[in-house]
């Protein structure tokens, strides 16, 4: 079967932990068999993500972005306008993006069927701000300190993670926390989700020792979503409120912004394969 695709090209981070020489290498060699090998391969942290000039320069009809999920917002962002397609590969620490759009399974698989037709290509719902695009989630509210305690450990181990654990814990139970505009119960965290239907927006619940310690496990293991939570709005537009400024986890990138924040639904500018 021809592949769809001529001329894929890689991103990925050689000095992540979870780069792994033998994928890279099984990457590689599923572009030659399907008769597509790489014309070019943008390795951080010493390169750069390309971005839609980059991309038509070099006549590129796939990125492969084999990265975490921060650096697929990156990539999504910066090749806006670009007619080729994007293809997410699991490469980072949660990798929610393409579980969204793959299910779990190991990259050169996922490739492998890409490469042979057997996936589709479309645009997917974002969430916009006035601190950018989010392609899989936001998480706003002083929970997202459990994100510095993920990222500890990863980096550091078990037990630095553990002294910067009881810091995310008092913030989630005690500092502001966020609602919806119109509603009156706040929450430690409000995620966001990109829906055909708009912005959904869904409370994490703490409701007792058991909700805290499932949240804590959540947000440590892997899925933050894994937690107890609650359905609140679904819309075009969600707008949420603090007594203090709202910290976010944006595609596992931390920042912060103002209350009142606006985010409203989008669809991105390129185009991605899915092959779940």
């Amino acid at each position: 079967m021809t592949s769809p695709f001529a001329r894929p090209a890689l991103v990925c981070n050689v000095q992540s932990g979870s780069h792994d020489p033998a994928i890279r290498e099984a990457i590689e060699e599923a572009c030659r068999a399907a008769n597509a090998p790489l014309i070019a391969a943008f390795e951080l942290p010493d390169g750069h993500v390309p971005d839609a000039a980059a991309l038509r320069e070099a006549d590129v009809d796939l990125l492969l972005v084999w990265t975490g999920d921060g650096t697929i917002n990156a990539a999504a962002t910066r090749a806006a306008g670009w007619p080729g397609a994007i293809l997410p590969l699991p490469g980072g620490t949660l990798n929610l993006l393409s579980k969204m759009l793959h299910g779990d399974r190991p990259a050169p698989d996922i490739l492998r069927d890409a490469l042979s037709g057997k996936s589709r290509r479309r645009p997917i719902p974002t969430i916009r701000s006035a601190d950018g695009e989010a392609f899989i989630t936001i998480v706003a509210g002083p929970a997202t300190h459990w994100a510095e305690v993920r990222e500890t450990m990863r980096q550091q181990g078990l037990l630095e993670a553990s002294l910067a654990a009881p810091e995310a814990l008092e913030a989630m139970m005690n500092a502001p926390g966020v609602r919806v505009a119109g509603q009156e119960k706040a929450y430690p965290a409000v995620i966001l989700t990109p829906t055909e239907d708009g912005v959904r927006a869904d409370g994490i619940l703490t409701e007792g020792t058991i909700d805290v310690l499932r949240h804590g496990f959540a947000w440590l293991g892997g899925d933050f979503r894994d937690g107890p939570s609650e359905a609140i709005a679904t819309g075009e537009t969600i707008i949420l409120e603090s007594a203090a400024p709202i910290s976010l986890e944006y595609d596992g990138e931390l920042t912060q912004t103002a209350s009142p924040a606006r985010f409203g639904i989008g669809m991105s500018a390129v185009d991605f394969i899915a092959t779940a």
